[in-house]
């Protein structure tokens, strides 16, 4: 069977996306019809013009354009793909004038190699994803819904936090949990659901609930997590979640434990050396073929210790070993014990989150023993 030439200068019209090609020099080679709609010009408007000069003096986007002729330049230079995720950028309502409207892009820069392998043209693609940040932005709105706000647990400081992945529709099944118990005591937890998006915000809710009703009758965190492993049998999308709750009691000055596939609680105690609770961990929830009692374990803390739980968007990095990052945490809390619970909330965040766009949603619980 003969195959038929491709005619790639009617493909590259044809594209949906909105793409151009740009020369190592940052000139206009070429725009498909999709750029050319989006930027409100023609063809002759373009080709052959200097990227910068492509863009209106006292331009409102001026600091986008600098990041994508940044990213053009590092794609000219390396011969490798470079992306300006998730930008803002205004654009006049073409029924009416005068009238911006905000609109949310990513970029993306990919090297055309010629046959010596050097760059000879940068195709540079633009993604409108407005509705799907909208769409974030609600669920977004319905997750923090469902999260409890930060109060005081009895007399005890504490701190929450909560921080979603920077991709768009990137919302996850992370959650925390504080709840007073009879007693000088409270129960802390944190659980991440599998998945992203609307559902694992919905199961997400249910769970955070059904644990917060189990703490309060059961009489140690295992019996807590049994109780709701059962529940999670019966909700779909909750099985492989995985928990950690602790239930604290000042009175005996004692930490009692149970993950169910979780990463293990840090125990600070005031010289600044970090325990993390390890000896009291099973499998994720509805991840046994038959349901089964939970084991749990307990620590002695010093008043002034601190507690700290958390999800493993805090500490897990793409090729690296977990132990790595649960050092790094440690050691960022030592370096900031004499700090309150909100202030070495913040301090935590900042040193441990990527500094980039992180890809993964973040909870995290510090209460001062």
């Amino acid at each position: 069977m003969k195959v038929p030439a491709v005619d790639y200068a009617a493909v590259f019209r044809a594209l949906p996306g909105a793409v151009a090609l740009v020369t190592p020099e940052l000139i206009y080679a070429d725009a498909n019809a999709e750029f050319l709609r989006f930027r409100g010009v023609t063809r002759e408007q373009v080709v052959g013009c200097f990227v910068p000069e492509d863009h209106p003096e006292k331009d409102p986007n001026e600091p986008l354009l600098l990041k994508v002729l940044a990213s053009l330049r590092r794609t000219a230079g390396t011969g490798e793909r470079s992306i300006v995720a998730l930008q803002r950028y205004d654009t006049e309502d073409p029924d009416q004038p005068g009238v911006w409207q905000e609109r949310y892009f990513n970029m993306t820069n990919v090297p055309v190699l010629g046959p010596d392998g050097r760059v000879t043209l940068l195709l540079h693609r633009v993604e409108d994803v407005t509705e799907l940040i909208r769409a974030r932005e609600v669920a977004l709105t319905l997750q923090e819904a469902m999260l409890p706000a930060p109060r005081p647990v009895g007399r005890h400081p504490a701190a929450v936090r909560y921080r979603p992945a920077a991709e768009a529709l990137n919302v996850a099944g992370d959650w925390y949990d504080l709840v007073d118990l009879p007693g000088d005591r409270i129960a802390v937890a944190v659980g991440d659901v599998v998945g992203h998006g609307l559902p694992a915000a919905g199961v997400m809710g249910q769970l955070r609930s059904a644990l917060t009703a189990a703490s309060l009758v059961a009489e140690g965190p295992a019996r807590a997590l049994e109780v709701l492993g059962l529940y999670a049998r019966t909700v779909d999308g909750a099985e492989n979640t995985t928990v950690a709750t602790a239930f604290i009691d000042w009175e005996t000055r004692t930490i009692t434990y149970s993950c169910a596939g979780h990463l293990p609680p840090a125990l600070m105690q005031r010289d600044g050396t970090v325990e993390f609770l390890d000896q009291a961990t099973d499998p994720p929830l509805a991840a046994r073929p038959q349901h089964g009692p939970r084991i749990q374990a307990a620590a002695a803390f010093r008043e002034g210790a601190v507690l700290v739980l958390y999800t493993d968007g805090l500490i897990e990095r793409r090729g690296e070993a977990i132990d790595t990052g649960l050092a790094r945490l440690a050691a960022s809390l030592a370096r900031h014990q004499a700090d309150d619970p909100e202030a070495l909330a913040d301090a935590v965040l900042t040193e441990l989150l990527p500094s980039g766009d992180a890809t993964d949603d973040t909870a995290l619980v510090i209460v001062r023993l």
